[in-house]
């Protein structure tokens, strides 16, 4: 390796780690700011948040090494062309592509090292992280019930509007539905205005202690007819005690792993296929099937075929007109009633199973952008290297100033069409290789570009293209005075 190499190497992984260590950094508080209310004052100790932060820094990869990549080229060929050590290379005879082939092969390693990481660490972090979560819920009982949303706690679903206290042990507006274990059909419902949660590191029982609400039990009667009157009991108290047996719930280990939580980002390359295929096939199966007996949903078969073969086949008369005349008033009325009533049913078969195919399609889709994504951003990587170091070379501008600005437009622009090529995808608006492909398809002829104009020293605007034509067309509208 020449000294030139060296030189360009060493300056720009200089150059990127510390803008990676810095990005890495501020996406690591965003995601500390997003899961604020699960670790604040909830008791819990500095190693169970450390593992909580290590399971979640794996998914801030994808965001940061595009971007810490491109920051970085723009940053180091743009003070490579300010410091004129560019020119200082051309006049020795040393081109942008000799400069910039160490640091090609240099990238296409870090792609490479990307996808692997993409492909093994991710969906591993991503298992642990869910899994730890729903954990640690049940560790720490206070974590287990959320504002505005029903939380399974023991044989309780517990929903609150407001938590408060150090613990968040005080709650308001308290809803209740205890879970039916007889299978009856019988539910019980309880409403306070407040309560408190109450628990001991000595004790396995978890009091929930509910102040100035009511009651709600159905009653279910004996005899059928009677159940259609809904008969229900209410009683109100002014303080109510429930007594949550959490023995089972704290034998959890945090680390142990639990697979039927799986979603598609805790899969591989080879486990999506696998996946991917079996949703195909799925998929397709219950389409044919439910095409194949669609026609056999009807009832009018037994009734009016039978009928017609008598009229028609036995008698040996033609088929009128008006099928309906073959038969009696009685029999007409019966066949409308089964077919209005079989058509009825019908569309209610057919926009059930719709949503269920649209919903199964869905979830074919988030495998497909899950297993596109692991290449994407292998891909991303060596195409945000071609568009910062020619851009570099270009505006001339090293520093934290001209380069960031250029690197976030470009960066806001790569996220933003992915984002919204991803949703369309996820809603089968696109297929989802487009949806997946569709930022870096927008992206590389711009890589394409950019390259061509600074290895042909090329400005990033040439303005004679826009300012030429106007001054053809003054000189048309307003033509120079001959002088006398």
């Amino acid at each position: 390796m020449k000294i030139l190499d060296k030189y360009l190497l060493k300056t720009f992984m200089i150059t990127f780690t510390t803008v990676f260590v810095i990005l890495f950094f501020i996406f690591i508080l965003q995601t500390v700011w997003l899961f604020i209310a699960e670790l604040a004052g909830k008791d819990l100790d500095f190693v169970l948040i450390l593992k909580f932060l290590m399971f979640s820094m794996p998914r801030i990869i994808p965001l940061v090494l595009p971007l810490s990549i491109l920051l970085a080229s723009i940053m180091t060929f743009g003070n490579l062309a300010e410091n004129y050590e560019f020119a200082a290379m051309k006049s020795s005879g040393i081109s942008l592509q000799r400069a910039m082939r160490t640091l090609t092969v240099t990238i296409l390693l870090l792609s490479i090292f990307a996808f692997f990481f993409a492909n093994n660490v991710i969906p591993y972090a991503e298992f642990k992280f869910i899994n730890f979560r729903k954990n640690i819920a049940q560790v720490k009982p206070a974590l287990a019930i959320a504002e505005g949303q029903f939380s399974d706690v023991g044989i309780y679903n517990i929903k609150v509007n407001k938590k408060s206290g150090e613990n968040g042990n005080f709650l308001t507006g308290i809803t209740i539905h205890k879970k039916s274990n007889v299978g009856d059909g019988s539910k019980i419902v309880i409403k306070a205005v407040n309560g408190e949660l109450v628990s001991s590191e000595k004790s396995s029982i978890l009091q929930l202690i509910l102040n100035n609400g009511n009651y709600y039990e159905d009653i279910i009667p004996k005899k059928y007819e009677d159940r259609q009157k809904m008969p229900f009991a209410k009683s109100a108290f002014k303080k109510y005690t429930i007594n949550i047996d959490l023995s089972k719930l704290n034998k959890v280990d945090v680390d142990e792993e639990n697979t039927t939580s799986s979603t598609n980002t805790m899969l591989d390359v080879n486990e999506l296929k696998y996946t991917i295929d079996s949703l195909n096939k799925s998929f397709k199966t219950e389409v044919i099937s439910y095409s194949e007996n669609i026609n056999l949903r009807t009832g009018i078969q037994n009734t009016a075929v039978n009928i017609i073969k008598d009229t028609l086949f036995k008698k040996k008369k033609t088929v009128p007109a008006e099928i309906l005349t073959l038969f009696t008033k009685e029999q007409q009325a019966e066949i409308l009633k089964i077919a209005s009533s079989n058509l009825v049913s019908t569309n209610y078969s057919i926009d059930a199973t719709k949503v269920s195919l649209e919903n199964k399609q869905k979830n074919i889709n988030n495998h497909l952008l899950a297993f596109y994504d692991k290449f994407v951003i292998a891909y991303a990587c060596l195409m945000m290297f071609f568009i910062g170091a020619p851009l570099g070379a270009i505006i001339r501008k090293g520093g934290l100033g001209l380069p960031i600005i250029f690197a976030v437009l470009i960066f806001i622009t790569f996220h933003f069409i992915n984002t919204f090529g991803k949703r369309m995808a996820q809603e089968n608006g696109i297929s989802p290789f487009m949806g997946a492909w569709m930022s870096s398809l927008v992206l590389t002829p711009l890589a394409i570009l950019l390259t061509y104009r600074a290895t042909n020293d090329i400005g990033l605007i040439n303005m004679d293209v826009i300012l030429v034509p106007i001054q053809k067309l003054f000189k048309k509208l307003f033509p120079p005075k001959k002088q006398a």
